[in-house]
């Protein structure tokens, strides 16, 4: 018999509810909308796109980017502030080959995004983590670090954080901007989510403050279209766009994924790309409140808030459970979630869980959350 090979990084066992996982679902992967944006690019007879791309990406698509997202962001954005990427990971490792040195400290929140946690360290950087509330990064936090390090960069994912839920408060974003330019260190605004918001609109982007060369903002189709495309952007005052675009890796090979921008070219100008969001939104809407009824039914001990958009539940386990000895135990419950101590610098956060309401169908997430309870009570 052949073995299958692997065609996607989601490899779940049968049977098994993974609630950790924080990809999209199959189903909602659209299909026909880059089918039709293929076939309209492909029947141009035009095959720019199949050239070496222009360093900064190509033009036309990043002014129908500009666009897009002056209308999502509320404020003018213009394609010269804007730079293509092969997504958010292929960013922060170029960000960090251009502007870091091994050694160099660096400021993250805590928690923060485990994957980053991986880029950084590849990096040999030095990380201090901030402390958190729901309102984003502490202020107080920073201050205090400030006062004892000399960071070259903060990340920072400020809308849904990702896995707390959280979003930082409109006045401490401002403040930080302040204190960026105070102490000389760049803001790395991981963005992927601003645009995933279900009940109320978040506070304004980071991409505002690009007018300052210390702040980066990081966007990404992953999350608003399909992340098999490999496909971001950075927004960025001039100064630092120029210190990306003059690289050794763009001189050789090119600007990013030219034949991606084509075909999301496409997809942003038929006005598709709005339309994928406004489904995206209205269905994860739906399973958000799901999750958040199963947890209040099946795990009334569980401390949590409920996210306004994104993807993730931040769960503290009652009685000081660790979260990874209750994964250990979940195998033979056919459950799954990702322990807190995996988004901790510092090996903390073991008593807490991150729970993904976006890749399962609704019954689906009340099952996983009753196997979750199960998995709680078999350990008392």
């Amino acid at each position: 018999m052949t073995t299958p090979l692997p065609t996607s990084q989601v490899n779940i066992p049968p049977g098994v509810i993974d609630l950790g996982v924080g990809d999209p679902p199959f189903s909602l992967l659209p299909l026909a909308l880059l089918r039709e944006a293929a076939e309209t690019r492909f029947s141009q007879n035009d095959p720019y796109f199949l050239q070496y791309g222009a360093e900064q990406g190509d033009g036309y698509f990043r002014l129908a980017l500009a666009n897009f997202l002056a209308e999502g962001f509320g404020f003018p954005v213009t394609a010269d502030r804007l730079f293509i990427t092969n997504g958010i990971s292929n960013a922060l490792d170029q960000i960090c080959t251009l502007f870091t040195h091994p050694g160099d400290t660096i400021l993250i929140e805590e928690p923060s995004y485990f994957l980053a946690l991986r880029i950084f360290a590849d990096h040999g950087l030095h990380t201090i983590s901030i402390e958190t509330d729901e309102d984003g990064l502490l202020i107080e936090s920073l201050e205090e670090k400030l006062r004892e390090f000399r960071p070259k960069f903060l990340y920072v994912i400020p809308t849904h954080q990702n896995p707390s839920g959280h979003t930082l408060s409109a006045d401490r974003r401002a403040r930080l901007v302040e204190l960026s330019r105070e102490h000389d260190f760049l803001i790395l605004a991981d963005e992927v989510y601003h645009f995933l918001s279900y009940n109320s609109e978040p506070p304004k982007a980071f991409a505002a403050w690009t007018e300052d060369a210390h702040v980066l903002s990081l966007g990404s189709f992953s999350k608003i279209l399909a992340p098999g495309l490999r496909f971001g952007w950075i927004q960025a005052h001039p100064e630092k766009l120029q210190r990306l675009t003059g690289c050794g890796l763009l001189d050789s090979g090119g600007g990013l994924n030219p034949f991606t921008s084509a075909m999301v070219r496409s997809v942003i100008e038929s006005g598709g790309l709005k339309q994928n969001i406004a489904r995206l939104t209205g269905i994860y809407s739906s399973k958000l409140r799901v999750m958040d009824g199963a947890l209040r039914r099946h795990l009334t001990e569980a401390v949590y808030s409920v996210p306004s958009g994104g993807y993730f539940f931040w769960v503290r386990l009652p009685g000081g459970i660790d979260a990874v000895e209750l994964q250990r135990r979940a195998v033979g419950f056919k459950v799954n979630f990702r322990p807190g101590v995996r988004f901790s610098s510092r090996g903390g956060l073991r008593d807490r869980i991150r729970l993904s309401f976006v890749f399962y169908e609704p019954q689906e997430i009340e099952q996983g959350v009753i196997r979750l309870k199960q998995c709680l009570e078999h350990g008392e």
